[in-house]
């Protein structure tokens, strides 16, 4: 069990206060059972967004604001910051990681030209290499989930698995009756500096769906998926039926942040995210990434 009377440290991460951040209390014997569980715990306690883009702020990746942001504050993060994070934690606990990429492809075809702009996670373990995402935006896994292909994995929201496609892995999710592609994972372990590179470009990129949109996701109990494209809140069912709801005014996306994502921000951080929506927004529905 967790030792609270000590502070666990790897290099400037403190383990404590992400495992409370996380609400997590169980082992750190590194296995599979303790990868899995942090993974739903992660998820769930913090919620994807991307309003530091939205206020022109591109996010840092290092650890030190990582953690006073997501920790400390209580904000989200989008998939740079939420895996940089998760994967100080796992090694914190002694996990083998290795740090990949994906190509999304959520809503598009399965082949589609896409480049490799979405962090992701392999954990080696004795029963073999497993994939760890807590940055995915409204279906990201909130399980572990085993790198074979053509085995279809239950987790604590949707069926997923993995179909191959030439080199790379395609992760699926299954959605009422069919299978829609999420993204395809490249085996080539990555460096660092690439994260930066694509954090850069999503953070200042003018064509960049975070410099444009106010976005949010979250895992909610009884399977279901909540999100948020700009006005429109969604909760998806397991059953594949979803509410919808349409904001449209500050005070509506404030009360929705507390309540549904467990997110607080300054009045004038609101009205500035609030301010460049409306100036920057497309018209129409949500991105497909984001569907």
């Amino acid at each position: 069990m967790i030792e609270r009377a000590g502070q666990a440290m790897t290099g400037d991460f403190d383990q404590r206060q992400w495992l409370d951040r996380i609400g997590y209390a169980g082992s750190t014997t590194p296995d599979l059972a303790t990868l899995k569980a942090p993974v739903t715990a992660h998820a769930t306690a913090i919620a994807y967004e991307s309003i530091d883009v939205l206020l022109d702020r591109p996010p840092s990746l290092a650890l030190g604001p990582l953690q006073a942001k997501m920790i400390g504050h209580k904000r989200g993060g989008y998939c740079f910051e939420q895996n940089m994070l998760f994967r100080a934690g796992l090694r914190s606990v002694g996990f083998d990681v290795t740090s990949l990429q994906a190509r999304v492809v959520r809503g598009l075809a399965i082949d589609a030209p896409r480049p490799m702009l979405h962090m992701v996670l392999r954990v080696d373990l004795p029963e073999g290499a497993y994939l760890a995402d807590v940055g995915f935006g409204n279906l990201a896994p909130t399980t572990a989930l085993r790198l074979v292909a053509e085995e279809e994995q239950e987790t604590p929201h949707e069926t997923m698995r993995f179909i191959h496609m030439g080199d790379e892995l395609v992760l699926q999710s299954k959605l009422g009756t069919n299978w829609a592609h999420i993204y395809r994972v490249v085996m080539l372990p990555r460096v660092d500096a690439e994260y930066e590179i694509c954090n850069w470009f999503a953070a200042t990129h003018p064509e960049s769906p975070y410099l444009k949109n106010m976005i949010a996701a979250r895992p909610g109990p009884n399977r279901t998926r909540l999100t948020l494209f700009n006005g429109r809140f969604s909760i998806r069912h397991a059953s594949g039926d979803t509410e919808r709801r349409m904001l449209t005014t500050r005070e509506e996306f404030g009360e929705v942040f507390a309540r549904e994502f467990e997110l607080v921000f300054a009045d004038d951080e609101l009205r500035t995210a609030f301010e460049n929506m409306t100036a920057r927004a497309s018209p129409g529905g949500p991105h497909p990434f984001f569907a």
